[in-house]
């Protein structure tokens, strides 16, 4: 048994969750932030049978997408303020970071 930890966008979370539902897998669903947006995503836990793990990687790496997101840079740490001035850049966003760990033990109460 496998244990795969999916961190998405939150814009990709609710066509991702159905398309896991349709081929049964049970997924727990959690609110998350970090990374260097510093904006809400979204983790999902997602346990399987070794078999499973390829079909819902798949499944995820169809459903997470990448997109360009217009962000303005930081203002550097110790210049001065007044000298600054922060174009925004285009970045890459979206898609998803999956871990894969084995399951020692599972237990349902």
């Amino acid at each position: 048994m496998k244990l795969i930890i999916a961190v998405i966008q939150d814009k990709d979370s609710h066509r991702l969750l159905d398309a896991l539902a349709d081929k049964e897998f049970k997924t727990t669903k959690l609110s998350t932030t970090g990374g260097f947006l510093k904006e809400g995503n979204t983790t999902l836990m997602i346990g399987c049978d070794d078999e499973a793990v390829d079909e819902a990687l798949d499944i995820i790496k169809n459903k997470s997408s990448h997109r360009e997101q217009m962000v303005a840079p930081i203002s550097p740490m110790g210049g001065t303020a007044d000298s600054y001035i922060p174009r925004p850049i285009n970045i890459e966003v979206g898609g998803a970071t999956v871990f894969v760990v084995p399951v020692d033990s599972f237990f349902q109460f």
